[in-house]
């Protein structure tokens, strides 16, 4: 919301992070190859069976991120600001990398620490660098909800679980061995701190480091809120992404038929699939 840091970093939000994360994953299975929760906003790389999957499974985290989050900095109001975007990654190798990358640079590019293994919050780059599940904590509001109504008062070991996520390489990866898949990795965050040190020697100014970063103000409003238009995919090649914007359109005008005959009234109206057909128009009573 604005842009304010509601997200800041601490041991306790970064254990709920990712246990919702873990959790969401758990219940709405989606392929998770990297995430990294910043501040005031986070960036993940999955992949999807279809829409539907996607909207459940972020409903879901969203909506009990934004509950933990709230409550350890008596936030009540609105979370976030918008709804999340989804843009799709072609299945070329080198846009998989190259989104990863920038993934993984977050916390590092900003010169807010030296590497993004450094972190204060959910990474996924020490994750991946180690082959290690990623494991958090999910606490049972609902139990503690009912208990509260009993007059009890249960233990924080009594309220939580661990949830665990292994994150999936990327699809153009699926076929390299774990040694290779460390080393690829390693050679991307070696990368990232590299051009990050290289900033940071340009500017004259180190990196604000952990610290920093989670002495922040959670409520404080930035002056200043980076903007700038998203694409409507990411592909490497022109051809591909011409490929991808032409699908885009014949499945729009498809849509968009489909749209216009149910407001004529045609309740067979057949949406393409893959979309999330509106709500049928409102039926009046017959005149009489």
């Amino acid at each position: 919301m604005q842009g304010r840091l509601l997200l800041r970093p601490s041991p306790i939000l970064r254990d709920l992070t990712l246990g919702v994360l873990a959790r969401a994953a758990r219940l709405y299975p989606v392929e998770i190859h990297a995430f990294a929760f910043l501040s005031n906003h986070y960036h993940l790389l999955l992949s999807v069976p279809d829409a539907r999957r996607l909207a459940a499974f972020m409903g879901y985290l969203n909506s009990n991120l934004a509950r933990e989050a709230g409550r350890l900095i008596r936030w009540r109001e609105k979370f976030w600001g918008r709804r999340y975007q989804a843009i799709l990654v072609s299945t070329e190798e080198a846009s998989q990398v190259d989104r990863c990358r920038y993934l993984l640079s977050h916390g590092a590019k900003e010169g807010l620490v030296r590497s993004p293994r450094e972190w204060p919050g959910a990474h996924a780059a020490p994750f991946l660098a180690s082959g290690e599940p990623v494991r958090g904590r999910w606490i049972h509001r609902t139990l503690e909800y009912e208990a509260a109504r009993k007059g009890l008062v249960l233990r924080p070991e009594e309220l939580a679980e661990e949830e665990t996520l292994r994150l999936v390489p990327l699809p153009c990866w699926a076929a390299l061995s774990e040694e290779q898949l460390r080393t690829r990795i390693d050679e991307m965050l070696l990368a990232i701190e590299a051009a990050a040190e290289k900033r940071s020697r340009a500017s004259g100014r180190p990196p604000a480091g952990r610290s920093y970063v989670e002495r922040q103000d959670p409520r404080l409003e930035p002056n200043r809120i980076k903007r700038s238009p998203a694409p409507l995919v990411h592909a490497f090649s022109r051809q591909v992404r011409a490929e991808l914007r032409e699908a885009y359109g014949i499945f729009l005008a498809a849509f968009k038929r489909a749209s216009e005959r149910l407001r004529n009234g045609e309740l067979d109206a057949s949406f393409p699939e893959g979309s999330f057909p509106p709500a049928l128009p409102f039926r009046t009573a017959p005149a009489t």
